[in-house]
Order: structure tokens, then sequence, then C-alpha cells
């Protein structure tokens, strides 16, 4: 089963800094979960830094951000700390909640087939409802686009 706009995601719980995430405690607020390849990396270390950069504007409009990897708590952690993140990084290493959003793909790196994460950004409403879903994203301006959606929920 994968994800669908306009219907609501079912509940689902992982590791992650801070204790762990389950989806249901986050009824009553919108919230952004954004899927990336791997931490310390060039273009998942800048879009962290975005989404810092910018998360008390995201807390005024009311959303909650959760970055979503396959890396483990101690390579979360670390990044968490390193990058001085006020959000929190769920760790996805079993692959079942990237197949639930259907992010794993097929990407080219340094000219090779590799299975990976698609960067993508899902953004749900009060009720635990998709409402909006970015796939295969740059990161340059990315998260203006997000924090533009949020407000106008």
């Amino acid at each position: 089963m994968t994800v669908s706009l306009n219907k609501a995601i079912p509940d689902f719980q992982a590791p992650a800094t801070g204790g762990d995430f389950r989806l249901a405690d986050q009824r009553g607020k919108t919230t952004v979960l954004y899927f990336y390849p791997k931490d310390n990396t060039p273009g998942c270390t800048t879009e962290a830094m975005n989404f810092r950069d910018q998360y008390t504007d995201f807390e005024k409009a009311g959303a909650v951000v959760y970055g979503i990897s396959r890396d483990s708590m101690k390579s979360h952690e670390n990044f968490k700390a390193k990058l001085e993140l006020p959000f929190e990084l769920i760790s996805d290493a079993d692959e079942a909640i990237c197949q639930l959003f259907d992010v794993i793909k097929m990407k080219k790196m340094y000219g090779k087939e590799v299975r990976g994460i698609e960067r993508s950004t899902f953004i749900l409403d009060a009720k635990g409802v998709l409402r909006h879903e970015m796939r295969g994203i740059k990161v340059p301006n990315h998260v203006d686009e997000v924090l533009e959606i949020v407000r106008g929920m």
C-alpha cells in the first residue's frame, strides 16, 4: 500500500532523534515529512540547513517538520547535532516508511544505477490527510515553496 493525495496516511511508528516518532501524535498540526537520501552529503546538508533556518516560520504557521532517511540513529544524532537542527530526524533503516510513500527509486550515481531515496516532501493537514506531495525535487528554493504551501493551508 502506498499513500494517495487527499487520503489519510496510515499511522506508523519509527525511531527518531528525541524519541520514537508516531504519526498519530502529530494530529492537530500540519506535518511536513521530507525524505532525503543520506546524512552529511552536500544536497542533504543544504536542505536540512534550509529547513533549520526557516523552522520558526514553519512553527508560526502551525507546522512541524521531520526529516526521514535510511540512516542509522547514530548517524542522525550526529547530523542533527552538527547542524544544530531544531527538528527531529526519523530513521527508516528497514525502508517501511519509504515504501509507504514510494520514494525508493533507481538513480544514477557516478554513472552507476543505485537504489536510493528520491528527494521528496509530503505535507499532511491537521487530520493526517496528505494534501501535497512533491517528488524528485531540487534543493534550491524548495523550502520556500514548502513554507508557502504550509502558510496557505
